[in-house]
């Protein structure tokens, strides 16, 4: 676990925040009666071998809350360098609140917060108010998922303007970071926080189709969290040449090397999350199985991956070049470490 205290906290995000945050899914046995341990370490082993220097411990994919306490067990003990992230998307804040205790105490490093479904504020004050209650009591230091996945655009178009945001971390030491996806589907929001909130904390846009805008603007050197495991190893690879001036030209063909993955996600996760609001995980997670991850089972409620989609985000990894498995689609179900 980081040591660090809240005066620190910024410092610490800013030196150790580098390279790409992948995400780890819970894996359950195949009566769906409990986590399959083995799976859930043979995905962490995986994150490290693609070369990404951080985890998020996925809440999304069916644990209980005890059973999430679980995944970060597991996770922390197998993270070895990684830093560990917990995502904090439990139904009320009071149970957030517990699930982030729990990181700090099993070695987790950072959270990701999210918003219960049944918080909704009706002016920015609250959900400053919120926002601000909820970072000051973290004994982990909070990277904001700053989005309309929340519905908050009915205060303002922005979702979180930037106003907001520099309120914030002007009166939260312990706001280290910004997962910037400010204004969606455009480009202009996510500008503005970099360019006015940059220099105080980690600001980062998870989007990899748009690095090369914010690495050569803003030098950007850390991304996540998303679905990285789609791409195998390319997105640590093409943050690490973007990053230098005399290897960008390689960075960029890597870019377009990942066009076909890029566009196969706009036609089968961007819909789920437009038209639902939830993140699609059982597509992420096949993704990952194409390349090395354990795939097998996750509880519901999800949105079901279908045959079609299947075929297409295979075929569009084949097409960018991954070496993908060649087992057929039916193992993905089984999953690499089967219970």
């Amino acid at each position: 676990m980081a040591e660090y205290t809240p005066s620190e906290a910024r410092a610490w995000a800013r030196e150790n925040l580098k390279g790409c945050c992948g995400c780890v899914l819970p894996t359950f046995t195949h009566d769906l009666s409990t986590l399959n341990e083995a799976a859930v370490r043979h995905d962490v082993e995986m994150e490290r071998e693609l070369g990404m220097s951080t985890v998020l411990v996925v809440s999304e994919g069916g644990t209980t809350l005890e059973e999430y306490r679980r995944m970060l067990e597991i996770v922390t003990d197998a993270a070895g360098d990684l830093i560990v992230v917990v995502q904090a998307s439990q139904p009320t804040f009071d149970l957030q609140q517990l699930t982030i205790e729990w990181g700090a105490e099993l070695g987790a490093d950072l959270v990701l917060p999210s918003y219960p479904m049944t918080f909704h504020p009706r002016t920015l004050d609250e959900l400053y108010d919120a926002n601000k209650a909820m970072i000051d009591r973290s004994p982990l230091g909070v990277l904001l998922f700053a989005i309309d996945q929340w519905n908050f655009a009915r205060l303002h178009p922005a979702a979180f303007p930037v106003d907001l945001l520099e309120r914030l971390v002007a009166d939260c030491g312990m706001l280290v970071g910004i997962k910037n996806e400010v204004g969606l589907p455009y480009a202009g929001g996510i500008d503005e926080v970099f360019w006015r909130l940059g220099d105080q904390v980690v600001v980062t846009d998870p989007m990899e189709s748009n690095a090369p805008i914010w690495i050569r603007h803003y030098g950007m050197s850390f991304m996540g969290t998303s679905n990285y495991e789609a791409f195998g190893p390319r997105i640590p690879q093409m943050l690490k040449l973007l990053s230098d001036p005399e290897t960008w030209s390689d960075g960029m063909d890597l870019y377009w090397r990942n066009t076909p993955i890029r566009k196969a996600n706009s036609a089968t996760v961007s819909p789920v999350v437009a038209n639902t609001g939830m993140v699609p995980r059982s597509i992420w997670k096949y993704q990952g199985w194409l390349n090395g991850f354990n795939g097998g089972p996750l509880r519901a409620p999800l949105a079901r991956i279908n045959a079609a989609q299947m075929g297409m985000i295979r075929k569009a990894a084949s097409d960018a070049g991954l070496d993908v498995t060649d087992d057929a689609d039916d193992m993905f179900w089984v999953g690499r470490n089967p219970r």
